[in-house]
């Protein structure tokens, strides 16, 4: 329980910072501010994260097969990590290099 618990927490976190980073370049944001559309987006994939049965076996989200998301809101994630992805590694370079390794070794996997 702990473990998923962590999953979770870990992307939260990083799908915050991806909205915030395209926040700030799309809609022109101060650092730690998002705007209404944005902060809205954000909360739905928290709450998404946080219903999410899956979280105990997949990485990420967006290596997961049954994709929950409302299409529309679907949409509005892929553009975010479209743009926001590449943005990372200046944001946090760490976690983004974690987050592709992970990524690579679970598509291989599949």
């Amino acid at each position: 329980m702990k473990k998923t618990e962590d999953k979770r927490g870990w992307e939260k976190k990083v799908v915050g910072q991806m909205i915030e980073v395209y926040c700030r370049g799309k809609h022109g944001t101060k650092r730690g501010e998002l705007c209404a559309d944005c902060a809205a987006l954000r909360d739905y994939a928290w709450m998404r994260s946080d219903k999410c049965p899956f979280m105990e076996t997949k990485t990420f989200c967006s290596n997961c097969r049954v994709h929950c998301y409302q299409p529309e809101m679907r949409q509005k994630i892929r553009e975010v990590m479209r743009y926001s992805g590449p943005r990372m590694l200046f944001v946090h370079p760490v976690g983004a290099i974690r987050h592709l390794i992970l990524s690579r070794k679970e598509k291989k996997s599949l």
